[in-house]
């Protein structure tokens, strides 16, 4: 007969859970973040004084991920609980290792650079990984999120998980001396500091005037396209009545125009029809213009989700294709095996393809860096278009599937996170909402308004300095997974002689 949990395990448990939660209320569109230190402290305590590790960083996982992806209901139940679980697994194994090195003297330290460690394993495995809920982006509003122009996501990480371990540690050691004071010092020093940390264009001067169009869907939940033409009707239409405006004078003339994801699902390549009309819309604007469409792939089961520059004076030319497919959304891993026994993912007949080339296009005067739709969470994808000389971060976005959800708020706040850490302006480009003019700084300069049609224009500053957190976050990720790896190591180790096991 299993044993029943005792009292004190059940509250554990029940802390690590509302811990999670707290965290997860930090991030929109809740956006309380004065709750991620309380949820990252009262974790460092139950992990502290537990007997094990694994069930309550699980707890605080599933606390965490299940509000932060309710939007994957959308989906299906099944479906937002099995990313949510799988995410928790990652906290589980981090929160075994702070367990197993309770004991270590900097164990402080210890605990922010294993979190940062497991927040990079987060965002690579599975299947190219899922960085949502990245600290980074549930601070976008606070200033300690500038450590991200020095560092990364990472960087933002070990200073927010460093600080709050700092001060649970000074909390239990009641050390009023100089080695506590120094250490509370440190603590507030840490966040002090961000608010004078540089934001802002990173080198560049020049200005472009950059217009987003967003012509809306007609349907919404899962059919939001039902109907293909419609969606390109509108956006055309919406580009060419902006045309009109700018001929009238209602309105200044931009230097390029930008398009969403999914604003043609019909490929122009293959439908003339849908040719004339993308390219009376560009003509009319006059200007190029980077459309979004989803083109027939390189073989006949697949598509490709594509950014296509579109010159009003000779067509189609620059492409990118979306490196980063979304799996089970785009494209089906072992799809000969799972379509056997998940009916419903037949609904994606085709896999899209996956580029092979950064998003880096010349649309116009400005080289453009292009990321589309969830990429914008991938810091790898972001740091290619930077460092190949994009002066002006573009999401284009389709995410008619999760309106009324929260999903947009968040993925708008991601991108407001990367102009700070890249110091570009960022523009937004959606099909229905969320599209936006996002400042260097991080600042919003205009956003629309969902389930609506709008055209959002502003003269905005490129960028072509590469930022620290460009330049370094990729070696700062790599030094806290192999940080990780090497106190995995070591505890493993240290448990073997402990036992007596190390020469058997």
């Amino acid at each position: 007969m299993p044993r029943r949990p005792s009292p004190d395990a059940v509250l554990r448990l029940g802390g690590a859970l509302l811990c999670g939660l707290c965290v997860s209320l930090a991030f929109p569109p809740y956006d309380l973040p004065w709750l991620m230190p309380v949820g990252l402290a009262g974790l460092v305590v139950v992990v502290r004084h537990a007997s094990g590790g694994f069930a309550s960083g699980l707890l605080f996982g599933l606390g965490f991920m299940v509000p932060l992806l309710r939007w994957l209901t959308i989906i299906g139940i099944d479906a937002w609980f099995a990313l949510s679980l799988l995410e928790a697994v990652f906290f589980g194994a981090m929160t075994v290792l702070w367990r197993l090195s309770a004991h270590r003297p900097g164990w402080p330290l210890i605990y922010a650079v294993t979190w940062a460690g497991f927040e990079v394993l987060r965002g690579v495995v599975p299947f190219g990984g899922f960085p949502w809920g990245n600290l980074a982006f549930g601070l976008i509003d606070s200033t300690v999120v500038r450590y991200g122009r020095l560092g990364g996501t990472v960087l933002v990480s070990l200073v927010v998980v460093g600080t709050v371990t700092a001060v649970v540690d000074l909390a239990e050691r009641r050390d009023l001396g100089r080695t506590g004071v120094a250490t509370g010092l440190a603590a507030v020093g840490l966040v002090a500091v961000s608010a004078v940390l540089p934001v802002g264009v990173a080198g560049g001067g020049e200005t472009v005037t950059v217009a987003t169009i967003q012509g809306d869907v007609p349907g919404e939940g899962m059919d939001p396209f039902a109907e293909r033409r419609k969606v390109l009707d509108n956006h055309a239409a919406t580009t060419r009545r902006f045309a009109d405006q700018v001929s009238a004078g209602d309105r200044a003339a931009p230097d390029i125009v930008i398009w969403p994801e999914n604003s043609t699902d019909i490929d122009p390549y293959a439908d003339r029809s849908a040719y004339d009309e993308i390219d009376q819309a560009v003509r009319a604007i006059g200007v190029p213009t980077l459309v979004g469409a989803v083109v027939d792939g390189p073989t006949d089961t697949q598509v490709q989700n594509m950014g296509i520059v579109w010159d009003p004076k000779t067509g189609p030319g620059e492409q990118y294709i979306k490196r980063h497919p979304v799996p089970f959304g785009e494209y089906i891993p072992f799809r000969g095996l799972l379509t056997r026994f998940i009916s419903r993912l037949e609904q994606i007949p085709r896999d899209f393809a996956r580029g092979d080339k950064a998003g880096v296009l010349q649309l116009g005067p400005t080289t453009i860096g292009d990321v589309i739709c969830f990429e914008v969470a991938y810091d790898g994808l972001v740091r290619d278009v930077v460092n190949g000389g994009g002066q002006l971060l573009v999401v284009q976005t389709n995410n008619a599937t999760y309106t009324g959800t929260g999903q947009l708020e968040q993925q708008f706040a991601i991108s407001r996170y990367r102009a700070i850490e890249t110091g570009r302006t960022v523009v937004v480009a959606a099909t229905n909402g969320i599209s936006g003019i996002i400042s260097p700084a991080g600042l919003i300069v205009e956003r629309s308004q969902q389930r609506t049609r709008a055209v959002l224009e502003h003269s905005v500053p490129l960028g072509d300095g590469i930022t620290l957190g460009v330049r370094i976050g990729w070696w700062l990720q790599l030094l806290t997974v192999l940080a990780t790896a090497a106190l995995l190591v070591a505890c493993v180790l240290e448990r073997r002689h402990r036992t007596g096991t190390m020469d058997r």
